[in-house]
């Protein structure tokens, strides 16, 4: 077992995903948590994916369109997207959005973002 460390989300690694939105991740064995900053005016983007996906919203308010229903979250609400369902979301108002994705298992496609973690696993 690696050794035990602390990250603060503002200091790892960020990738720019598209004008407006940027991320960060952590992992453990069985999950990985996706932090996300949405910037007002980005481009929506409706996409499935094969993972469940717990949206957490830590700052700014965020319109998920869900399949086929649109709610509004905003700091300390949480929404669930459910595998393989088309989703999207856009920031309302003028306050960047600051959100924390939950995949289980952790997302393959994502596991790059966590590279600065490799010794905590070796």
């Amino acid at each position: 077992m690696g050794s035990t460390n602390v990250y603060r989300w503002t200091e790892l690694p960020r990738e720019d995903v598209r004008p407006g939105v940027s991320r960060t991740a952590f992992r453990g064995d069985g999950a990985l948590m996706v932090m996300n900053w949405l910037e007002p005016g980005m481009e929506k983007k409706p996409h499935s994916h094969p993972f469940e996906q717990l949206a957490y919203i830590l700052q700014g308010r965020v319109r998920f369109e869900i399949g086929d229903d649109v709610v509004e979250v905003g700091p300390g609400e949480v929404v669930r997207i459910p595998p393989d369902v088309v989703h999207c979301g856009e920031v309302v108002g003028d306050e960047t959005a600051v959100n924390l994705d939950v995949f289980g298992p952790p997302r393959a496609d994502y596991l790059h973002l966590t590279a600065y973690q490799e010794n905590d696993f070796s």
